[in-house]
């Protein structure tokens, strides 16, 4: 067998290396096998994203297979939508499990078999304390457990019991199987699992065909085994399972024995990555849905705008370490900037505008202007913009009094167009109650075309603008976090997550002026709005001739220059 070596450009990890000495010392045959085995209550979100490009990206690499599984054992919390919802996301993520699309559900004939067995062999007993009992008796971290008075059960009565609950004899809550382990483990999850209950519901595959449903930690381990995995990998908070996982393994006739590897878990800060937390966000209403862009499930990134491309470069960017931390909702904004500098094509719009008209330019002029699509990309080309008498800028490039060091519009003035001429600010027209200001006047001059004056003088500022009778007119929605602290799941004493959401993370803006191009902006599509921020037609909201923009992410990058201070 050739010897894998390192490929250039690709950060190792410690998952990774395991699996280069396993390919070189031909464990398993040199073949490498895994799987993404996702629950379907619920949609994914970034922290699956880290999941599913470590399981799919290893396969790749290696030459390997990764399966999808839905781990589908749970009736009363799972849905139709979410597994249709996960295989979208998995798919635009870019990643292929081909025909190999498995539910936990199409084992569930082998999985009772499996618990026959153990019952046979003495090593699983039906259990009918209450779920109350079960917890007063498995004991706490410094006191060892107690036996259930059910656990000496004779294998026939233990059989008779379990086959009865299979063919729903019993209520649910009435019995249980447990694995008979040891009540003294010093590992809790090792004191008596409980290997099935009770749930007489309807399965979103099996419909009534079962009222008994395997727990996870029987159901994963088996399922990795008749699927012929290799390499396990999931998330910390399974490390103390690996012990029950290799348990059930060694104590049924599996057909092979994977290994289970343990990471990190994504935390990423501003951001809740409860299942949990997030259903009850879309259940009170806090969010407009699972895919409400401020929602960190990949449905909701993508509608914010965010590429599957950034989101891949994120997950290689933060690696694969063997302890929790947290990342910095900054690194994913800046792989974001990232792929967007180099693809968006750039266009003006002005979000809160201020008229500004040209009191030499002629009436009726119309010039179509020459834009560049995209600063340095030329092959992107160009597009052509109106540009008239009367014009839209946006209200913070004026200021009547200016502070120090402004060096935009004002009074006397002078400034540049972008792509059109040099402007002078003469005089303002005010609301005479309030003092707003409603219009802005200005000369231009006529031989600064594109931008540059023949006489060679320089003006300090270029600003963006529209056409005022030429524009699209649309709503603007801008996103910033949805928790105002950096990491919501740890909460003061006595506060909810909830008692940090951002009352500002959505405003709207409905009177936003754009380029007339824009129009046609189909749902999905990326433009950076120049000097404000990268924006995306909402996927949902946006019609035929009317898109709705959603800011996908500023431009000022605080990842960016942290990373150029650390190069210094």
């Amino acid at each position: 067998m050739t010897h894998h070596d390192e490929p250039r450009g690709r950060a190792s990890n410690f998952i990774r290396n395991i699996i280069v000495e396993d390919v070189n010392a031909n464990k398993n045959g040199g073949r490498v096998a895994t799987r993404f085995p996702p629950e379907p209550n619920g949609y994914l979100h970034i922290g699956h994203a880290k999941s599913i490009c470590l399981n799919f990206g290893l396969a790749n690499e290696f030459n390997g297979t990764c399966n999808l599984r839905f781990d589908d054992t749970n009736p009363g919390k799972e849905d139709v939508e979410y597994v249709d919802s996960i295989q979208e996301d998995v798919k635009w993520l870019g990643f292929d499990w081909e025909d190999r699309l498995y539910y936990a559900s199409d084992y569930f004939d082998r999985l009772y078999a499996f618990a026959v067995e153990l019952i046979k062999n003495g090593k699983a007993y039906v259990c009918s304390l209450t779920a109350v009992e079960i917890r007063e008796y498995r004991g706490t971290l410094t006191e060892p457990g107690k036996d259930s008075p059910y656990r000496n059960r004779s294998i026939e009565e233990n059989l008779d019991l379990f086959e009865r609950m299979k063919n729903g004899e019993f209520d649910e809550g009435a019995h249980v199987l447990r694995a008979k382990i040891d009540m003294a483990s010093p590992n809790l999850v090792m004191r008596d699992p409980t290997l099935y209950r009770i749930r007489k519901m309807d399965h979103h595959r099996t419909g009534d065909q079962w009222v008994i449903y395997p727990m996870y930690d029987f159901t994963h381990c088996l399922s990795d085994s008749i699927e012929g995995i290799t390499h396990s990998i999931c998330t910390l908070e399974f490390e103390n399972n690996r012990e029950l996982y290799d348990w059930v393994l060694d104590n049924v006739s599996a057909p092979c024995h994977p290994r289970q590897y343990e990471f990190a878990r994504l935390n990423l800060s501003h951001t809740i990555m409860s299942k949990r937390k997030l259903l009850r966000l879309v259940e009170e209403n806090y969010v407009d849905g699972w895919d409400d862009p401020r929602m960190p499930t990949l449905c909701g990134l993508r509608r914010r705008g965010y590429t599957a491309r950034s989101i891949r470069n994120f997950c290689e960017r933060i690696g694969v370490a063997r302890r929790d931390s947290m990342v910095d909702l900054a690194l994913l904004e800046h792989c974001l900037r990232e792929d967007l500098n180099d693809v968006a094509p750039r266009v003006m719009s002005v979000l809160r505008p201020v008229r500004v008209v040209l009191l030499n330019y002629p009436e009726d002029q119309v010039e179509m202007l020459e834009c560049w699509n995209h600063p340095v990309d030329k092959s992107m080309g160009t597009r052509r913009v109106p540009f008239s008498k009367v014009l839209y800028i946006e209200q913070d490039d004026f200021r009547e009094d200016p502070p120090k060091k402004y060096f935009r519009l004002a009074p006397g003035r002078e400034v540049r167009l972008r792509y059109a001429y040099y402007i002078k600010c003469v005089n303002v027209v005010k609301v005479p109650d309030t003092d707003e200001i409603t219009e802005i006047h200005c000369t231009y001059d006529p031989e600064t075309k594109g931008g540059w004056a023949k006489d060679g003088r320089k003006v300090k500022a270029t600003i963006h603008w529209v056409s005022a009778s030429h524009c699209l007119t649309a709503s603007v929605r801008l996103y910033d976090h949805l928790f105002t602290t950096e990491n919501p799941s740890d909460v003061e004493e006595g506060k909810d997550y909830l008692d940090y959401i951002n009352q500002n993370s959505l405003e709207t803006l409905t009177d936003c002026r754009l380029e007339p191009g824009l129009k046609d902006a189909s749902p999905g599509q990326r433009f950076q709005f120049e000097r404000l921020a990268y924006f995306c037609a909402d996927l949902k909201d946006s019609k035929p001739g009317a898109p709705v923009f959603n800011r996908t992410v500023p431009l000022k990058d605080a990842w960016g220059k942290i990373e150029k201070k650390m190069k210094k």
